[in-house]
């Protein structure tokens, strides 16, 4: 794959609304409902979001089913590794790979909007490593940890 074939403006999602993170048409996105996500603060290695929490990632009680947490998770440190560098403006240089992703739970989601606070911790060569923290009415709920590592595109799928 070289940087030719593979261009993220060419993508849908990759061109948002202002104010958003990712438009329509990103898989995960999509089933997250991240064409809602209201950036508050976007720079270089950070972002905080308002997410709404949608009807069918809640478990029945209501809250954010445990295991969607870390879709959210993914997601959102993959666009902070990227916010600043790549941030999607141009043909990409690398691929990110998530190698490695600890969560604790310490309280509920339960929206209907909630706050993701996510940042690039360290970066050390091919090696990212960021903090992602999820607050519902303030409050942490969340704390995630999760590496990333930086993969050439000219290598094969699968080796990170």
């Amino acid at each position: 794959m070289t940087d030719e074939s593979f261009d993220l403006r060419r993508l849908p999602w990759a061109a948002p609304e202002p104010g958003r993170l990712v438009g329509r048409g990103h898989v995960a996105g999509d089933f997250l409902e991240a064409y809602d996500w209201v950036v508050l603060d976007k720079r270089e290695g950070y972002l905080r979001l308002d997410v709404p929490l949608p009807k069918h990632v809640r478990n029945p009680r209501g809250q954010l089913f445990g295991g969607f947490t870390p879709t959210y998770v993914d997601m959102v440190a993959l666009f902070t590794v990227r916010v600043g560098s790549d941030d999607l403006s141009g043909p990409p240089r690398h691929w990110l790979a998530t190698t490695q992703m600890s969560l604790d739970y310490f309280e509920p989601i339960t929206g209907p909007r909630f706050v993701i606070e996510s940042e690039l911790e360290k970066r050390r060569g091919r090696t990212n490593f960021v903090l992602t923290r999820f607050f519902q009415d303030d409050q942490l709920a969340v704390l995630a940890a999760t590496t990333i590592r930086e993969v050439k595109l000219d290598r094969p799928l699968g080796d990170a």
